[in-house]
C-alpha cells in the first residue's frame, strides 16, 4: 500500500454481539474504536478515516461512495450469541459481500476473534471465516491486522492478537470515531475493555479461545480511554468486555478490591458527569470461594455506578448432570449464595438511609416532589443466565431450573434479568452438534418451560425490583406501538417502557413505572404536572382509575395535589424547572 499518510480509509461497522461484547446500537463496540486508533498508530492522518454504521449506509445511499473511493475499507462484524435487537440490524451476509464488490480499494474484513459472517444476520455458526470476496480476512485481531496491514505493507499482514500496549494507544486514539456515530452522543454507550480470556473451560463458550489466562488492562488504561471518549462527548460506559470484573487487577481468579476501586473510582474521577457506568459478567464461583473479598469488591462497584446495573451470573443451568457433562463451575446452591451476597452488598437504593450511609451523599439521591422521596432502581443486582441445548440435558433440567428460581424468590431476594436462551455451536468449543439436536427435541418443552418462567418469576420479581413509582431517569424514547411510545435507559439489560399516548421520537424523559408486564414495564413522564396530564396518564397511576381521573379533570387546576391515594408518588402542581 502507499504511503500511510496518503491513505483514504473507510471503517464499516456491521456489530458485534458476543457472551462479553456488545455492539448493537445504542452500543458501539470496542472492534472500530480500536481499528481506528491503530490506523491512526500506523500513520493514517484521522482526518481521512471515515466510520458508518451498516444502518447509516442503509439509510442514506450516498454514504456507499465513501466504501467506493477509499484506498482501504476495514468491515468488522460477527455475531457470536443470538439476539433480538431494536437500535440496529446486524448486517446480513450480502450486504457484507456488496461492501467487498462496491470497494475499489483493498478490502480487509474482521470482527470476534476466530469468528465471522454465516448465514444469519453475519453471525458465525463456523470457526472458519469465508472470505466474501474481501482481499484479507483477519482471523486473529483486526485491529492488530490493519496496523500490519498499513504499517507493513501488503506483505505485513498476519494473523495475530494485539498486545495490552497496544491497546493503551489504539484506545486512545481511535477515540474520535464515535462523533461519527449516527446516536452521537446522547444515545450512544461505549462498550469498555478490561480483560479478554477465562481460566474455566464451559463446554459451550468461546471466551477461553481469546485464552486461558485472563489478560488485564491496568487502570490507567482504561480510565485514559474513558478520558478519551469523553472528550469527545460520550457520557455512557459499560464495562462489559470481560468475563468476570471481581476477577479485575488479580491473578484472574481471586477478587482484587484494590484494583477495583482504582478502576471505579478512576472513572468517576475522569468522567464526574458521566450519565451510565454499567457492567456485565460476574462469576458467583469467585464470590463463593472468597466471599468477603467479593464483598468488598461489590460494595466498591455499587458506590461508584449507575442505578440499575446488572450482573450477569453465567449458572447455564441447574441440573447436576448438565453442570458435569459441560465443564460448569458452578453449582445451583453456589449461585444462590452470590445471589443473595450480591443482594446485600449491591442491592440498595440510591435517595434511602442505607445509600446515604454507604454513597456519603451520592449526587443521586433522589429528589423530593410531593411527599415521598422518589424511588430508583437498585445500584446492582444479580441476573441469570440459562442456557438450553446443553449436552446431558433432560426433562428434568427444566424442572431443576424453574425450582432454582423459585427459591430466590420466595427468599426475597432480588434478580435484575432472567436471560433464558438456546446453546449455539462453535468449532473450538466442546460443543459440536449435539447442542442443536437437543434444542430440537426439546422445543416444545422449551417454550412452555419459557412461558412458565416469565409468568411465574419474571413478573413478580420485576414488581418487586421496580415496584409502582420507582423512577426510570433518562429514558430514550424509541418507537410507537398501539397508541403508546416505547424507550429505554441507556445501560446494561435496560428495562422496555411504554408510556401512554404517541410522544416525539428521540426525545429523552423521565419515567416513573405504574404497571410491569413480563420483561418490560408501564409508566408516566415523572414527575406529572397534575394541571395538564392527560386522562390516559391519570388513568394509568394505581388506584386512581377511570372515573377518579375523570374528576380530576373536571376539578382543574390545583394548587395543590389532589388527596388521592398514591398520586403524591407521581404528580406535582407545575413541573420543576427544566422537566422534559
Amino acid at each position: 500500500m502507499q504511503d500511510p499518510a496518503e491513505i483514504s480509509v473507510t471503517l464499516v461497522d456491521g456489530y458485534v454481539d458476543e457472551p462479553a461484547h456488545f455492539g448493537v446500537p445504542p452500543y458501539i463496540s470496542t472492534y472500530p474504536r480500536y481499528v481506528a486508533g491503530a490506523l491512526v498508530d500506523a500513520g493514517v492522518p484521522q482526518s481521512a478515516i471515515t466510520y458508518h454504521t451498516i444502518d447509516a449506509l442503509r439509510d442514506e445511499r450516498d454514504r456507499w461512495q465513501d466504501v467506493a473511493t477509499a484506498d482501504l475499507v476495514v468491515y468488522v462484524g460477527g455475531m457470536t450469541v443470538p439476539g433480538k435487537y431494536v437500535g440496529g440490524t446486524p448486517a446480513e451476509p450480502e450486504e457484507v459481500r456488496r461492501i467487498a464488490w462496491t470497494a475499489e480499494g483493498t478490502t480487509l474484513m474482521g470482527g470476534p476473534v476466530r469468528f465471522g459472517v454465516g448465514e444469519e444476520n453475519a453471525g458465525a455458526t463456523e470457526t472458519e471465516r469465508e472470505d466474501l470476496d474481501y482481499d484479507f480476512v483477519a482471523k486473529g485481531d483486526v485491529e492488530a491486522a490493519a496496523y500490519d496491514l498499513v504499517h507493513g505493507g501488503l506483505e505485513g499482514f498476519g494473523d495475530r492478537m494485539r498486545d495490552n500496549d497496544e491497546i493503551t494507544r489504539w484506545a486512545k486514539q481511535g477515540a474520535f470515531v464515535v462523533e461519527q456515530h449516527p446516536n452521537h452522543p446522547e444515545y450512544l454507550i461505549a462498550e469498555m475493555e478490561t480483560s479478554r480470556g477465562c481460566p474455566y473451560r464451559c463446554s459451550f463458550c468461546t471466551e477461553p479461545l481469546y485464552g486461558a489466562d485472563p489478560s488485564f488492562r491496568t487502570p490507567d488504561s482504561v480510565v485514559g480511554e474513558t478520558e478519551a471518549l469523553a472528550e469527545y462527548g460520550l457520557r455512557h460506559f459499560r464495562l462489559g468486555r470481560q468475563a468476570d470484573i471481581l476477577a479485575y487487577g488479580g491473578d484472574g481468579e481471586a477478587p482484587n478490591p484494590d484494583a477495583l476501586r482504582e478502576l471505579y473510582g478512576g472513572i468517576r474521577e475522569a468522567v464526574p458527569d458521566l450519565g451510565t457506568l454499567h457492567l456485565d459478567n460476574m462469576n458467583p464461583i469467585t464470590i463463593v470461594r472468597w466471599p468477603e473479598k467479593s464483598r468488598e469488591g461489590i460494595r466498591i462497584i455499587a458506590e461508584h455506578n449507575t442505578p440499575g446495573d446488572t450482573a450477569a451470573f453465567g449458572l447455564e443451568s441447574a441440573d447436576p448432570v448438565v453442570q458435569e457433562q459441560n465443564n460448569l463451575n458452578v453449582t445451583a446452591e453456589e449461585c444462590f449464595r452470590a445471589v443473595k451476597i450480591v443482594n446485600e452488598a449491591g442491592g440498595w437504593r440510591p435517595g434511602g438511609p442505607a445509600a446515604s450511609e454507604r454513597a456519603n451523599g451520592d449526587r443521586e439521591t433522589a429528589p423530593n416532589f410531593g411527599s415521598n422521596a422518589a424511588r430508583r432502581l437498585p445500584k446492582l443486582l444479580p441476573g441469570i443466565n440459562l442456557l438450553h441445548g446443553l449436552q446431558g440435558e433432560r426433562r428434568e433440567t427444566f424442572e431443576h431450573n424453574r425450582e432454582f428460581l423459585q427459591r430466590v424468590y420466595d427468599e426475597g431476594l432480588m434478580v435484575r434479568r432472567v436471560n433464558i436462551r438456546q446453546v449455539m455451536s462453535f468449532e473450538g468449543t466442546e460443543m459440536s452438534d449435539t447442542g442443536a439436536d437437543i434444542a430440537h427435541d426439546h422445543k416444545k418443552l422449551f417454550k412452555q418451560y419459557k412461558t412458565e418462567i416469565r409468568e411465574e418469576i419474571d413478573n413478580p420479581m420485576l414488581q418487586r425490583v421496580a415496584p409502582p413509582g420507582t423512577v426510570l431517569e433518562d429514558v430514550h424514547l424509541e418507537y410507537h406501538q398501539d397508541g403508546k411510545t416505547f424507550g429505554r435507559q441507556l445501560g446494561t439489560y435496560p428495562l422496555l417502557v411504554a408510556v401512554p399516548g404517541e410522544r416525539s421520537l428521540g426525545r429523552v424523559v423521565d419515567v416513573a413505572v405504574t404497571d410491569h408486564g413480563y420483561r418490560s414495564v408501564t409508566g408516566v413522564p415523572y414527575p406529572l404536572d397534575v394541571n395538564d396530564a392527560s386522562m390516559d396518564e391519570l388513568t394509568a397511576i394505581p388506584g386512581i382509575g377511570r372515573q377518579r381521573a375523570g374528576d380530576v379533570v373536571v376539578d382543574r387546576p390545583y394548587e395543590s395535589i389532589p388527596d388521592l391515594e398514591n398520586i403524591d408518588q407521581f404528580v406535582t402542581v407545575g413541573s420543576p424547572e427544566g422537566a422534559d
